[in-house]
């Protein structure tokens, strides 16, 4: 516990750790409106088909692909950011057991994003859906709350996953270098290529994401699956847990530099 409070106040009194926190929930909320107005707009449109074309909830969980970006920078950085400083070998001299240290360190950084994506998730939702106005649906409509809670499990998976790619290759700019284009060129890229659709769909953000309702239904040949939503949630979790076996293994194998 000890190692817990002590990780989780080293987090915390980093300037930048804090802002980028709130901007997972800044990037949610905000990404959340202006889909709910985009489509709204469209809507509103005498020319155009109505809202029963795309999925409400649709634009809640959208800029929550936004949001995930701050997810990973934020624990990026939570990691690599003891290696840039080289303030890594202090924390791994006061904390010998390295298994501890690890876990105090997973363990703050999980206890904040837990908190901060929950806040993100109800905002995104209650953003975009006052800006669909009169389309808008209320809570308990469509899936919302299973929707919700694999959001929120989406976004702390992803994370969970950053971490770990990140104590693997300890430093911060070579992990979002690894990050970043797998997560949004991947299968966002060339998930899109109908050729490679069967690989895609088992990469990290792609697998997760259809509890979202961000892909169509197993039999919607614009996005093929090959497993149900809590099954791709599964297999998000566990790309999270073979990162975060990694990151440990690498952690224990080598010295501090």
């Amino acid at each position: 516990m000890s190692v817990f409070r002590a990780e989780l106040t080293k987090i915390l009194t980093v300037r930048s750790m804090p802002w980028s926190l709130a901007a997972v929930v800044a990037v949610g909320g905000g990404g959340a409106t202006l889909i709910g107005r985009a489509l709204r707009a469209g809507w509103e449109d005498p020319s155009a088909d109505g809202p029963g074309m795309v999925d409400p909830v649709f634009a809640s969980t959208y800029g929550l692909t936004l949001a995930q970006l701050a997810v990973v920078v934020f624990a990026v950085l939570a990691v690599g950011g003891e290696y840039a400083t080289g303030t890594v070998r202090i924390s791994l001299v006061t904390i010998p057991s390295r298994g501890r240290y690890y876990a105090g360190k997973l363990g703050a950084v999980s206890a904040l994003l837990s908190v901060v994506c929950l806040v993100t998730v109800a905002t995104a939702f209650a953003a975009a859906q006052a800006a669909l106005g009169p389309w808008g649906v209320e809570w308990g409509e469509r899936d919302t709350y299973r929707t919700a809670v694999g959001s929120w499990l989406y976004l702390m998976l992803i994370g969970w996953f950053a971490f770990g790619v990140a104590t693997v290759v300890r430093r911060p700019a070579l992990a979002l270098g690894v990050l970043l284009p797998l997560l949004f060129l991947g299968s966002q890229g060339l998930g899109n290529l109908p050729q490679l659709q069967e690989v895609t769909q088992f990469l990290p953000d792609s697998a997760g994401s259809f509890i979202m309702h961000l892909s169509g239904p197993p039999e919607d040949p614009a996005f093929p699956r090959a497993y149900g939503p809590w099954t791709g949630t599964a297999i998000l979790a566990g790309w999270a847990a073979l990162a975060l076996a990694a990151g440990y293994a690498a952690l224990r194998r080598r010295d501090a530099g």
